[in-house]
């Protein structure tokens, strides 16, 4: 399945690569390019963000460490700069000053750096607005029923460079990707891309919906004929104009039973990306019986509607990873039960109003908790009773007195973490210790 691909320049030895922002991608990054010989200089805001043991073990290596501002003159001379994912491009050619419009300096994300030393294992990647995260965890599942051996990686957690530092050599390599980590992509290109919805997104970091789209079609960006690009129904017309030449495969699992009845998985969101999944290790040549069979053996990952715990009658529901206006209504249309709903956080956009009539028929309160209860309460103050609270604990223990048996207490906040938690699993953490800890 190997196939020679355009995988771009790669940098020489004494060349300068500046890499921005020390979280997991940017350390191995860095860690990859002083492997390749490269001089590193690695740039961070925070002095917190790294710890001594992990300094100490850089300078070793021979990266240089920064700390403070990023100015001008840190990337002089520069061949090379990744990107922190969460830096928004423009961000990062405006303190780059003169020296990002050199065409001989490239920015790119991690990923793309680490594709550019792969040995040709077949790469299945996955985006979308939502769902991401189970569907690479079900392909990962399917392709090692089927006797595969298998990276998982990617946005969801491993950045592909350290799995080309390990040495190791999977068969499939199984990678979520976000629109950050696409939109710094120019050779990137999987024998398998899924785009599994679009929905507005990310407009705190990207400059309109046009640019959002673009980055996650540079999914297929690359492929050929002899590849596979699938998406949903939804996205047909995005699609003709960009011109993929790949195989298309557009698919609408809603519309009748879902494939593989053994699944543990709520929602029928859920059923779409267990058919997408399908869809692209099917291309692996994995047999329907191990589809199923991984399938069955599945189980609710952490902070996607996770069944947390059923209090007094009550099922306490972690949906954390909720974290966009689409995520919140295939959360709510996953529930019969009525729903006690927790909101609130950092709002990154999104027309919370066109949600009024699903809320209405779904929702019997809504408790807000942090930032952002300006924005719900405009959209919705006048169809559900709602009240905010500072703390997320407030409103849990709120809720645990008002919500009846046969009721679902939902966290599914519809915003980023960013106003009170570092990210949404540490929010979802929380929430689980507040239920656990009710009376």
């Amino acid at each position: 399945m190997a196939l020679e691909r355009n995988r771009g320049r790669r940098i020489q030895p004494g060349e300068l690569a500046v890499v921005v922002g020390a979280g997991r991608s940017g350390l191995a990054a860095a860690k990859l390019l002083r492997r390749e010989k490269a001089r590193v200089r690695l740039l961070e805001r925070n002095r917190n963000a790294i710890d001594l043991t992990t300094l100490a073990a850089l300078q070793r290596a021979g990266v240089e460490v920064l700390f403070g501002e990023h100015t001008p003159e840190l990337f002089e001379n520069a061949v090379l700069v990744v990107a922190s994912p969460g830096l928004p491009l423009a961000a990062l050619r405006e303190m780059m000053g003169p020296q990002a419009a050199r065409t001989s300096c490239e920015i790119m994300a991690e990923m793309e750096l680490a594709w550019r030393y792969l040995d040709g294992e077949p790469v299945l990647a996955v985006t979308g607005t939502s769902g991401k995260t189970t569907t690479v965890s079900l392909a990962a599942a399917m392709l090692q029923k089927q006797g595969y051996a298998v990276f998982l990686g990617g946005n969801i957690g491993t950045p592909l460079s350290e799995y080309v530092l390990s040495g190791r050599r999977a068969d499939v390599l199984v990678l979520e990707a976000s629109s950050f980590q696409l939109q710094g992509c120019s050779t990137f290109c999987p024998r398998v891309g899924v785009i599994l919805n679009i929905s507005p997104n990310h407009l705190d970091h990207h400059k309109d919906m046009a640019e959002y789209v673009e980055a996650k079609f540079r999914i297929f960006r690359c492929q050929e004929e002899g590849d596979l690009a699938i998406m949903g129904e939804g996205l047909r017309k995005l699609a003709g104009a960009f011109r993929l030449r790949a195989r298309q495969q557009i698919f609408i699992p809603a519309d009748r039973p879902p494939r593989f009845a053994d699944c543990q998985l709520l929602g029928a969101h859920n059923n779409f990306n267990v058919e997408a999944a399908w869809l692209a290790c099917r291309f692996f040549g994995v047999s329907e019986a191990n589809a199923a069979a991984a399938v069955a053996a599945f189980r609710p990952l952490p902070h996607r509607l996770e069944r947390v715990r059923r209090h007094r009658g009550v099922l306490y529901v972690n949906d954390s990873k909720c974290t966009t206006v689409a995520a919140l209504k295939v959360a709510l249309e996953s529930f019969d039960q009525p729903v006690r709903l927790l909101c609130g956080g950092k709002f990154k956009g999104g027309d919370l109003a066109a949600l009024a009539p699903l809320v209405q028929a779904k929702v019997q309160e809504v408790a807000l908790f942090g930032g952002s209860r300006d924005v719900f309460e405009k959209a919705w103050g006048d169809i559900v009773p709602m009240h905010w609270h500072e703390h997320l604990k407030e409103a849990v223990t709120l809720l645990s007195h008002t919500a009846c048996k046969g009721d679902v207490v939902l966290l599914a906040p519809a915003t980023s973490s960013f106003d009170q938690y570092g990210s949404y699993i540490k929010r979802g953490e929380d929430f689980k210790r507040i239920v656990g800890a009710l009376a």
